[in-house]
């Protein structure tokens, strides 16, 4: 006789950590035909006593004895993939779709001043320790729990080969994060990616603001919101006192302007060695930029962009 009252094949129940008796009846009637069968074995089984929170998998031609057994001891885990978010309540946001924990719990988890203080980070530099990947989580996990697997991931990322790599150009990993999100920034071209990290290092070993027109977009955005599309930064922009402005303050900005995926942080860590100090879009070529040892050879291949700005009225 069938016991289920869905169509697919399959469905997942999720049931909430402390979630009660009659909270796990509740949902289970949108999906089994009759209550009184699966509560009178469940009751025989003892399940009540040890509800077990998760993420469960039905299929639609289970028995009441093995639903039972699979919210007992199945949850399956879920994948949770981030890449490419500006902060650190917007990453707090896509996760809290995927897991139990909400957004707030989340962002308050990275923020707690204990945590900080043990990593010697701040609310800043925190966004440093995402490696974006796809990871495999339990939905019943909670913030601190989702925090500590991201310092796990971290800490097996920056290896002692790593480590070793960038003691050579004087940055630490969180460093070579907030680097690695500006090169992002930069280009979508990965084969490009070392040569304008080596670039912004020759630029830090010779004590020169950065310039990065990424961190100026992003100082932008945090007064205008996150969703502000920037195609253009303006003279105006650069003056803007962001601790996040390259142009405004020398040195790395304090955090991450995004999370930079692996080619981006690998791209700092095995950096083109050359001796290009400027570089500027190249509009023959989308994507790619034109590379300067000098300011005077810069500024005449900036004239082509420039111009190309002017020619499609692109003012913001």
């Amino acid at each position: 006789m069938k016991n289920t009252n869905f169509s697919t094949d399959s469905i997942f129940l999720k049931i909430p950590t402390n979630a009660s008796k009659v909270q796990l009846l509740d949902t289970l009637s949108n999906y089994l035909l009759n209550m009184d069968t699966f509560e009178k074995a469940a009751i025989k089984k003892d399940y009540f006593l040890n509800i077990r929170a998760g993420r469960f998998k039905i299929n639609k031609d289970d028995s009441n004895n093995k639903i039972i057994n699979s919210l007992r001891s199945n949850n399956i885990p879920l994948k949770v993939t981030f890449n490419n978010i500006e902060t650190l309540n917007n990453l707090a946001g896509v996760i809290s779709k995927k897991i139990e924990a909400d957004s707030a719990s989340i962002v308050m988890a990275f923020k707690d001043k204990i945590f900080l203080n043990d990593l010697n980070l701040d609310e800043d530099s925190v966004f440093g320790l995402f490696i974006p990947n796809t990871y495999e989580f339990f939905w019943n996990t909670d913030a601190v729990g989702f925090r500590d697997r991201i310092l796990k991931e971290f800490d097996n990322f920056w290896n002692d080969n790593r480590i070793e790599k960038i003691k050579k150009i004087n940055l630490n990993p969180i460093e070579v994060m907030v680097l690695a999100s500006i090169v992002q920034k930069e280009t979508p071209k990965v084969d490009e990616r070392p040569t304008i990290s080596g670039v912004y290092l020759n630029r830090l070993r010779k004590k020169m603001k950065l310039q990065a027109d990424p961190t100026v977009v992003y100082s932008i955005k945090q007064k205008q919101g996150f969703d502000k599309v920037i195609r253009r930064v303006l003279y105006k922009d650069l003056r803007i006192k962001s601790k996040y402005n390259t142009y405004y303050y020398k040195g790395l900005p304090p955090g991450p302007i995004v999370t930079p995926d692996i080619s981006s942080i690998e791209s700092v860590i095995n950096y083109s060695k050359n001796s290009f100090l400027f570089f500027v879009a190249d509009v023959s070529n989308p994507g790619y930029h034109l590379f300067s040892k000098t300011l005077s050879e810069h500024n005449k291949k900036k004239r082509q962009y420039t111009k190309w700005l002017r020619e499609r009225n692109i003012r913001r």
